[in-house]
């Protein structure tokens, strides 16, 4: 990818572009600030002088909190709407444990105080000094360059003050040709011209100085993100301890109800041959025959059953070949689409890709009513590896807790990964993998 570098008038350009929302944002600044000092100053002064009756303090003062929260909020807003980067949020959870705990919650969250910090005294003295540069420098610049229209119009006076006079009288210079009044027109004019071609420098930095301000109390903490990192790691393991119990109790009750009865079967049936095999072989050999019938119909099941681990075909010769063979043994007709581009995979992600979308070509054959049916896997932009589904069934497929659907979503969980299914009644349906190549890391 080429980057453009813009030269230094097409930067310049830029800085005027976007001084109208930047002059609109210190507009607003000092009304906005005034407005956050007095209502949390009154609150705060409130809740203290009323901390006796305790309740009455105490809310007052949790409701300076959220009014300070508000105006934070609206802040990051203003700065995002004058052309900043995104300030990331903090996340205001709050702990369980009823009253108490939300309470212990509240006031043990550093975010509440730095919000109030910054909109009772922080912002209120920066906005007051911003806020005073930028029209002082706009009323320059706007007055400057105007002077020699409205300077026609001021009054004259022996005692007039003049510019030029105090100037040139610094550098021992007598009364100009032109007079002081047309001098002055000059000076002013150039003073204008200054200050309005440096406006825009002027708008960005005390913008870039809320900026900062605002990163630095009203952003996020580096350990809020590292508390989402744990907490979702947390809650990737337990779903994937979940995933794991699930299948291990299904693939128990899988064996107990098909293989284990047809084997158990199968011992009788040949303990029974045994027993007959003298006094009347005929009825034996029928008994062998339906012995030979069960295992064969125990092989078959415990041959399905093994579809959700990896078979050798995954092994050796990859996933779209493992998905290829799935698709041929499926009664639905199966299309597959490959968009790897011969990309290598971790073999952990391609078993899970495997399980995925055999669970769903299974559930195709049970439930959907389909005629036809497509697998498609590619590598996305955000370097996941994807596995979509589809089929023209009847559709009305949901995730039911304890069943396929819920389990593959456990089971991507665990590994950081996404499911998506959407099967409007009447369909068709896709199922839409999402599993992370981090995840094998």
């Amino acid at each position: 990818m080429t980057t453009t570098t813009l030269t230094a008038p097409q930067r310049y350009l830029a800085l005027w572009r976007a001084l109208p929302r930047e002059l609109g944002f210190h507009a607003l600044t000092l009304p906005i600030a005034i407005t956050g000092f007095v209502v949390t100053i009154t609150l705060v002064s409130t809740g203290a002088g009323t901390i006796v009756t305790f309740f009455i303090g105490l809310f007052v003062f949790i409701g300076a909190l959220y009014a300070a929260r508000g105006f934070g909020a609206v802040e990051l807003v203003r700065l995002e709407w004058a052309g900043r980067p995104a300030i990331e949020r903090p996340a205001w959870t709050q702990a369980s444990g009823g009253f108490w705990g939300w309470l212990r919650s509240l006031f043990g969250n550093g975010h509440y105080w730095l919000y109030l910090l910054h909109t009772m005294i922080i912002n209120f003295i920066v906005s007051t000094i911003t806020w005073s540069i930028v029209v002082t420098w706009v009323s320059t610049a706007l007055g400057g360059v105007t002077f020699w229209f409205w300077s026609i119009v001021l009054p004259r006076a022996d005692t007039q003050w003049h510019l030029s006079n105090w100037f040139l009288d610094l550098l021992n210079i007598g009364e100009p040709p032109l007079g002081y009044t047309a001098i002055d027109v000059i000076f002013y004019s150039i003073m204008g011209v200054v200050f309005l071609a440096t406006l825009p420098f002027i708008t960005r930095g005390l913008v870039m100085l809320h900026e900062v301000i605002a990163r630095v109390t009203l952003g996020a903490f580096a350990s809020d993100a590292l508390r989402r990192q744990v907490g979702d790691l947390t809650a990737s393991r337990g779903a994937a301890i979940s995933a794991e119990g699930h299948s291990l109790r299904r693939l128990e009750r899988d064996i107990h109800d098909g293989p284990q009865q047809r084997l158990v079967r199968l011992q009788m049936d040949l303990a029974a041959a045994e027993r007959q095999l003298d006094s009347d072989p005929n009825k034996a050999r029928g008994l062998i025959n339906e012995a030979m019938a069960q295992s064969k119909d125990a092989l078959e099941e415990l041959r399905a059953l093994s579809r959700g681990f990896a078979p050798p075909i995954l092994l050796d010769r990859g996933l779209v070949a493992a998905l290829q063979s799935a698709a041929d043994r499926s009664p639905v007709p199966v299309k597959v689409i490959d968009e790897l581009g011969g990309r290598s995979v971790p073999q952990e992600i391609e078993r899970n890709a495997y399980f995925v979308a055999s669970e769903a070509l299974a559930n195709v054959d049970k439930h959907a009513g389909a005629t036809e049916s497509t697998v498609r896997v590619w590598v996305d932009d955000e370097l996941a590896l994807s596995v979509a589904v589809y089929d023209n069934g009847r559709g009305g497929a949901v995730a039911t807790p304890g069943h396929g659907l819920a389990g593959l979503e456990e089971r991507l969980l665990g590994l950081g990964g996404t499911l998506t299914v959407e099967s409007p009644d009447g369909g068709p349906t896709t199922i839409l993998a999402h599993l992370p190549l981090s995840a094998s890391t």
